[in-house]
């Protein structure tokens, strides 16, 4: 079962990921952007936790994600040292077109499901978030302070001009 599973959920990655919306970034800046989507503004080192890479690796994503004006580095509110990632107004429409793009072919492939199918799905995909988040990884990821809070407060995705 483990290898089925496994090869259900890489085949299906595979699928949607051919539906790209925007073939503007790679997989890798998509995926920075998708996090900061999800989770909020947050610290460049928290963004690398986030993404399960390097420090510098992650500083190579924001770089390249602020010269396409898909990101902003801003001061951080409370410690100096630190920067904070944001998604500017270019990174949203490009996570908005990637998710309508990865709905719309979905949405048509479920459409094609029965009810109890769909319902029987449902039910996976709280399994499969239970999966993903287990307990034997989240503290290789970061602390709790440091995903997607900035000096205690949580920021929310806004648009700014």
């Amino acid at each position: 079962m483990p290898g089925d599973l496994s090869l259900v959920v890489v085949r299906l990655a595979r699928r949607l990921r051919g539906r790209r919306g925007t073939k503007s970034v790679s997989l890798t800046q998509l995926s920075a952007l998708n996090t900061l989507h999800h989770e909020g503004p947050m610290t460049p080192g928290a963004l690398a936790m986030a993404e399960r890479v390097q420090p510098p690796s992650m500083t190579r994503v924001i770089a390249s994600l602020t010269e396409l004006g898909m990101v902003r580095r801003e001061p951080h509110p409370t410690d100096g040292r630190q920067a904070i990632v944001t998604l500017a107004e270019r990174g949203i429409d490009a996570i908005s077109a990637e998710l309508a793009a990865r709905e719309e072919w979905l949405s048509r492939r479920l459409a094609e499901l029965t009810p109890d199918e769909r319902e029987t799905l449902e039910k996976v995909v709280g399994i499969m978030d239970k999966i993903i988040r287990g307990d034997d990884d989240v503290d290789e990821i970061a602390p709790d302070s440091a995903m997607g809070t900035v000096g205690g407060r949580g920021y929310r995705l806004t648009r700014t001009a």
